[in-house]
């Protein structure tokens, strides 16, 4: 069939029409009857049209909001009207009179605005109202794109920020620890030196144990930031690679809280957990899982006031999923901030003092999504809050 005439910016013709068509196969006699269709009206009524592929320019899909192909839009005379679907010629047939009718009120207007610009000796607008559509996709086209490399700046730029506030707390934070660390090795140092008399070492064993026992808290401090500024480098984008396998969920808990007793100790938390005996075995990766345990706990330790409780619960929800939870009694979150405290580099304003890159319950996410499980809070202020995570049970 003969190519019909596309719509061009020099048009003279006052009915523009734009027919949205597809490349499937099932369209094809319906693609062949409404071209032929227009066909037969042209011949007896001059109007522009121009043949969109939805598959070629989707972006004016999306423009003129369609939802079905074919698409018959009248872009000019105003208002616009769409008719589409599997009968849509004779759909085009119910609206031609009043679509004919449009454009010759519209040329009676343009006349009568015409002469009265010669009388003004105002140039002749006719056409310039009009833009064609090939324009208006480039257009479109180039806002996306500019809109797209919008949006990568201010990535960028928030990557840079997010560099830029790493090093100042790197500068801050790994010197505590550091520096806590030296001074327990210059203690013992000049401990094992003997005593004036030269019987014994300055130091008691229960005070070496002690100072020891600090310098071990520190160093664990140390490899955690470590740990979170390595996961920070990797950025948003990096894939976690999991391997899930047969996991004792139970024996893991009990191995990581045993991890920290001395965390617990330390600021004198009251440690619980409630593991059913029959709790079935879940598929998941350990190292990752453990990853997030330690997060919650680690948090959970943070926030909770020296002399608190920390719970934690394993319950079998349904026969597929696995749930477990961190909870404590400490200041809770801001209901404003429960949605966004799973954001990567987000922090509380109350935490901005506090050492940590806000990254840890982005990880917690990503892992637990990873395992095609949930993570949630529940909290209240100053009423504490429970970290939920579900894992799959194995099968």
């Amino acid at each position: 069939m003969e190519a019909l005439p596309n719509l061009s910016a020099d048009s003279e013709a006052s009915l523009q029409l734009l027919l949205f068509v597809d490349k499937r196969p099932s369209s094809s006699e319906k693609m062949r009857q409404i071209r032929s269709h227009l066909k037969k009206l042209q011949a007896s009524y001059a109007f522009d049209l121009q043949v969109v592929d939805v598959g070629e320019q989707p972006h004016l899909v999306e423009h003129f909001k369609l939802i079905a192909t074919p698409a018959l839009i009248k872009i000019h005379p105003e208002p616009r009207q769409t008719i589409a679907g599997s009968n849509l010629v004779a759909q085009l047939e119910n609206w031609w009179t009043r679509w004919q009718r449009s454009a010759e009120e519209y040329n009676a207007l343009h006349r009568a605005e015409t002469e009265a610009a010669v009388e003004d000796s105002t140039p002749d607008t006719k056409g310039k109202t009009i833009r064609s559509i090939a324009q208006s996709a480039e257009l479109l086209q180039l806002a996306d794109e500019v809109f797209r490399l919008k949006q990568e700046k201010e990535e960028l730029q928030a990557q840079l920020q997010f560099k830029d506030r790493l090093i100042a707390m790197l500068a801050h934070d790994l010197r505590n620890p550091l520096t806590a660390v030296s001074i327990a090795l210059e203690t013992l140092e000049l401990g094992s030196e003997p005593k004036e008399d030269g019987r014994g070492s300055r130091l008691t064993p229960a005070l070496t144990a002690q100072v020891l026992k600090h310098a071990r808290t520190q160093t664990k401090a140390l490899d955690r930031m470590i740990t979170d500024i390595l996961q920070a480098a990797r950025g948003t984008s990096a894939e976690l690679r999991i391997r899930p396998q047969k996991l004792d969920l139970g024996d893991l808990c009990q191995e990581v809280m045993q991890g920290l007793s001395e965390q617990f100790q330390s600021k004198l938390l009251q440690v619980t957990a409630d593991i059913p005996s029959d709790l079935p075995t879940v598929h998941a990766d350990s190292e990752w899982v453990r990853q997030v345990l330690i997060n919650l706990l680690d948090n959970a330790i943070k926030y909770t006031p020296e002399g608190g409780a920390i719970q934690v619960f394993i319950l079998h929800r349904t026969t597929q999923k696995v749930q477990i939870s961190v909870c404590d009694d400490g200041p809770g979150i801001p209901d404003e901030n429960r949605e966004r405290i799973f954001e990567e580099r987000f922090r509380l304003k109350r935490d901005e003092a506090k050492e940590g890159f806000g990254i840890g319950l982005a990880l917690c996410q990503r892992v637990v999504r990873a395992h095609y499980g949930q993570i949630w809070v529940d909290s209240a202020p100053n009423q504490g809050s429970c970290f939920n995570f579900t894992l799959p049970v194995y099968r």
